[in-house]
């Protein structure tokens, strides 16, 4: 996936500002898929370049103007082009590149100590993602009502559901790999 499809799979529910775009992108999308402020805003500069959307400035008077930005034909064209490509990105799906693992990895080279810190801070990491997938319930139930599509909803929350079970994996894996560092501390 790329931030541009995801902006635009957005704007395809509705018009939106930039700030809107960017809260319903974090609400929704942050837990698989990353992105600051400033490159939310760069793509949406270049997507309308593009013809994919097109925005309206709205001059307020007691507010800052704001800019609506729109999905156009072309838009909808571009992701509904990406969307039927999903075979091609199964196999990225599977692909893990971490620099995380590959520390744990070559944590032979420091101390148990310090692995068991590395790990403890990880797990903690995963609670708190966990916790935080507790808002995208309530992004997910609110956008739903906005569209009105229940059978939209239904794929937001299988998103969902992946990112509780990436993250409950990751607890699993966590605590045992804590007890084999527990276990060889002992001896």
């Amino acid at each position: 996936m790329s931030l541009k499809h995801g902006l635009l799979g957005l704007l395809n529910y509705s018009s939106m500002t930039g700030y809107e775009l960017d809260k319903a992108f974090k609400a929704s999308l942050s837990f698989f898929w990353q992105a600051k402020t400033s490159q939310i805003y760069r793509e949406l500069d270049a997507m309308e370049t593009n013809g994919w959307l097109s925005s309206q400035r709205i001059i307020q008077s007691e507010k800052p103007n704001k800019r609506v930005y729109s999905i156009t034909e072309r838009g909808k064209k571009e992701l509904a082009n990406w969307l039927s490509l999903g075979e091609t990105h199964i196999a990225d799906a599977m692909r893990v590149k971490s620099a995380f693992l590959m520390r744990i990895f070559f944590a032979g080279e420091t101390t148990t100590q310090q692995s068991l810190e590395l790990l403890d801070k990880y797990r903690q990491h995963c609670l708190e993602a966990m916790q935080g997938l507790e808002e995208a319930h309530l992004a997910i139930s609110q956008y739903g009502e906005m569209v009105c599509d229940e059978r939209k909803s239904m794929y937001w929350e299988i998103t969902l559901l992946y990112g509780e079970s990436y993250y409950e994996a990751g607890l699993h894996w966590a605590d045992k790999a804590i007890a084999i560092l527990e276990k060889e501390a002992q001896k």
